[in-house]
């Protein structure tokens, strides 16, 4: 039997969506495993394809989004997860997720803020894929939707070039193709320059199934077909990480 690729989800306090998200790796074919970060170690990532920081509120974003988390982490594994990609390996961060790995400097460079709108939003978004080469994003259509849930999502670079620099390099993977949080260049994730390291907002892992959708005649995908957007995301993911296992 085939020897299928294994992920790593990191839990720290507050995440809450750890269980969602492996159940969408498992659905794709991932054998999942998830770590308290009490429990990380440096040889807690040997053997592993895929590196998943998952949404929520690690320690509750009490200082800022992502803050407490990056702090811990490097505490914990140093720069353990810069050699795992560095060495082939696949980082994903989604929403809180994302925070943490520009926290990390594991992505371009960029600080996740408080929403235009002073609030939490929690909606569905339409997505423009501008990377449709990206291990993460190559089995999704050049538009899509996926829904957000974030009060601290807003993009924002030291200048507002950098961010343009993003969109016109590549870096800049996926936007928004309106204006949802203030995000410069409607940024919703990005990628580094590998290719292995991605980060997003929307929340792919709650669009699994057609189902999910709040429209019950959403026609996104092939008539009959159970699967939503997020399925394609992770799908894509396995299909990079088995062919660089081949």
């Amino acid at each position: 039997m085939e020897e299928r690729p294994r992920a790593v989800l990191l839990k720290f306090p507050g995440t809450n969506c750890d269980s969602e998200t492996a159940r969408a790796l498992e659905t794709v074919g991932f054998v999942t495993e998830m770590i308290p970060i009490s429990a990380l170690k440096q040889e807690s990532i040997d053997g592993v394809s895929l590196v998943v920081l998952s949404g929520g509120f690690s320690y509750g974003d009490y200082v800022m989004a992502g803050r407490l988390a990056k702090l811990v982490t490097e505490q914990k594994i140093g720069e353990t997860l810069r050699d795992f990609r560095d060495n082939g390996g696949y980082i994903l961060g989604i929403c809180n997720g994302f925070q943490i790995l520009t926290q990390l400097g594991l992505l371009p460079e960029g600080s996740l803020v408080e929403n235009t709108s002073g609030r939490y939003q929690c909606q569905w978004v339409s997505l423009e894929n501008r990377a449709p080469e990206s291990p993460f994003l190559s089995q999704l259509p050049e538009s899509f939707e996926f829904p957000i849930a974030h009060a601290e999502g807003r993009l924002v670079t030291s200048e507002a070039s950098i961010a343009e620099d993003y969109r016109a390099n590549g870096a800049a993977a996926l936007t928004y193709t309106e204006d949802v949080n203030g995000s410069f260049e409607q940024i919703a994730g990005l990628q580094d320059e590998s290719g292995r390291v991605f980060g997003l907002m929307p929340h792919p892992e709650r669009f699994l199934r057609r189902r999910d959708h709040y429209d019950p005649d959403w026609s996104g995908g092939e008539e009959g077909e159970e699967w939503g957007s997020g399925y394609y995301l992770f799908r894509s993911l396995y299909e990079s990480v088995t062919s660089d296992e081949e």
